[in-house]
C-alpha cells in the first residue's frame, strides 16, 4: 500500500525549483507553490530530484557470497557458486534479499530485475523493503530429465504463488543460459511467458569461450539460435550480451529484446569490455544497465556501475564523446522502467513515484554546471538522501527504517552459511 499523499517542497528538477505532489503512488501536480493538503510534507531544499535508479540484472540473494569467489575467471567461479548454493534454505534467502533491497534502497535504485533461488522468500523481503522487483523463477536443469519435469511443476505452482504477491513484486521466468538450459525447457519457458503475459530473463553471450564453444556445437551464434527458438523479443530481458556479431545485433534490436550491461561484473571475471552500446541502441535494442550479483560485481551500486560504464565506452572507443551523460541515466532509470512494463523512470506528473532527491550540498557538486555530470563523475551514492517508491518514503536523510536489524541478521547469516560451506 502507498502512503496516500506526499507533497515535496522546494526541490530542484531540471536545474528548476518547483513542489511535487504525490497521490496514491502516482505524480499528481509539478509546480511552484503548491497548496495542497499532504499526508507528509518533505523538505527539498538543497536537494535535487530525478527518478530512481532500476537494476535489470542482480542476484539479490547474493549478497552474502560477498567476497566468498574472488580473483576467478567465471568457469570457475560457476564451480564454486554452485557448491555454495548447496546448503542455502528460507532464512538465508530472506535476510539476504533483504541485505540487498538495503543495499539498493540506500544507493538510489528503487526496483530489480532478479534471477535467484526460492522466489516465495524473496518475494517476501522484497515487500517487507517497499522496494519493488522482478523475480524470476529460474531453470537450470543440466540436461538431467527428472529435475527438467520438476521445475515445470514447480514453475506452475510458484506462478499459482505469486498471484497474493504485492503488486509491487511482479513474477516471471528465467532460463538460466542456453548452456544450462535443455532445448525442450527452453521452449516451454519462452511458451509459458507467453501464455501469462509475462517476462523472460536470460543469460546470453557473457564470455568468448561460451561464444566459441556454442558456435562450434551448433554452428551458429547464441544469439542467432535463441533467434531460431523465439526465444527474443519485447519480453525477454537478456543479460551481459557482450559477445556478439553484426548479425546478433540485428537480431537483438529487430526484435526489441531488452538488454543489460553489466560491466562492473564483467570487468572482475575478466569477461570482456567491449559492449556495443552504440550498435544495439542504433539496431533498436531496449539498452539498459545492471549491476550483477554480488558474488561477481561485489556491490549493486548502479551509480558506481553507470560511471565505470561510460568510462570504458569512452577509452574503448577512443572517442570522449561516446555514452553521454544523458543517455547513461537513461539506461539507468527510463529504459530499466521500460523494460519491465514500469510507468516510471521519468519525473512526470502520470508518473509512478519512484524518485531519489540527490544532497548537492557538497563539495561534489560545486561548481554547479552540470548536475548529471556531477553525479555520475564527481559524487558517490552517499549524496543520495531520499528514495521513494510508489509514493513512500523508504529512506529520508540517508537512514532506512529497521536497517540495524537487517544488518545484524544478514552478519548471522553470512556465518551460519559459512559455517555450512565449511562442514562439506
Amino acid at each position: 500500500m502507498n502512503m496516500g499523499t506526499l507533497l515535496i517542497r522546494n526541490v530542484v528538477r531540471d536545474g528548476v525549483p518547483c513542489d511535487i505532489y504525490i497521490k496514491e503512488g502516482v505524480i499528481s501536480s509539478i509546480g511552484r507553490g503548491l497548496d495542497l493538503e499532504a499526508d507528509t510534507v518533505l523538505d527539498g531544499g538543497g536537494k535535487t530530484v530525478m527518478p530512481a535508479f532500476v537494476n535489470m540484472h542482480t542476484h539479490s540473494g547474493m549478497t552474502l557470497f560477498r567476497g566468498i569467489c574472488e580473483d576467478m575467471p567465471l568457469s570457475r567461479w560457476l564451480d564454486a557458486v554452485w557448491k555454495a548454493e548447496t546448503v542455502l534454505d528460507d532464512e538465508f534467502i530472506y535476510w539476504a534479499t533483504r541485505l540487498a533491497c538495503l543495499e539498493m534502497i540506500k544507493t538510489g535504485t528503487v526496483s530489480f530485475n532478479d534471477m535467484y533461488w526460492r522466489i516465495d522468500k524473496a518475494a517476501k523481503a522484497v515487500e517487507d523493503s517497499g522496494m519493488r522487483a522482478h523475480l524470476t523463477y529460474c531453470f537450470l536443469d543440466g540436461g538431467d530429465n527428472d529435475r527438467q519435469r520438476r521445475q515445470r511443476e514447480e514453475c506452475t505452482a510458484m506462478y499459482e504463488v505469486s498471484r497474493v504477491w504485492s503488486p509491487r513484486v511482479q513474477f516471471g521466468v528465467s532460463v538460466h543460459a542456453h548452456y544450462t538450459v535443455c532445448d525442450d525447457n527452453m521452449l516451454w519457458a519462452a511458451d509459458f511467458v507467453r501464455k501469462h503475459s509475462l517476462l523472460l530473463h536470460t543469460h546470453i553471450s557473457e564470455t568468448r569461450s561460451e561464444n566459441e564453444s556454442h558456435t562450434a556445437r551448433y554452428g551458429v551464434s547464441p544469439t542467432r539460435r535463441l533467434a531460431d527458438m523465439g526465444l527474443l523479443g519485447r519480453d525477454v530481458v537478456a543479460a551481459h550480451t557482450l559477445w556478439l556479431s553484426e548479425e546478433d545485433v540485428r537480431l537483438l534490436g529487430e526484435s526489441g529484446t531488452t538488454v543489460v550491461h553489466n560491466i562492473n561484473s564483467n570487468l572482475k571475471l575478466a569477461s570482456g569490455y567491449r559492449f556495443l552500446y552504440n550498435e544495439l541502441r542504433d539496431a533498436g535494442a531496449n539498452v539498459t544497465m545492471g549491476t550483477d550479483g554480488c558474488g561477481s560485481s561485489n556491490n549493486l551500486d548502479m551509480r558506481e556501475a553507470l560511471k565505470t560504464a561510460a568510462l570504458m565506452q569512452k577509452a574503448w572507443r577512443e572517442d570522449p564523446a561516446a555514452l553521454p551523460v544523458d543517455e547513461l541515466l537513461a539506461m539507468g532509470t527510463r529504459n530499466g522502467a521500460k523494460g519491465l512494463g514500469l510507468n516510471s523512470g521519468v519525473v512526470e506528473e502520470g508518473a509512478l513515484a519512484d524518485l531519489i532527491l540527490v544532497d548537492t550540498d557538497s563539495a561534489f557538486f560545486i561548481p554547479e554546471h552540470n548536475f548529471k555530470a556531477n553525479l555520475i563523475y564527481a559524487a558517490n551514492s552517499s549524496c543520495i538522501d531520499t528514495l521513494i517508491c510508489d509514493g513512500r518514503v523508504l529512506m529520508s536523510g540517508g537512514k532506512v527504517d529497521g536497517e540495524k536489524e537487517v544488518l545484524a541478521r544478514a552478519r548471522e547469516e553470512a556465518g551460519r552459511f559459512i559455517r555450512k560451506i565449511n562442514s562439506i
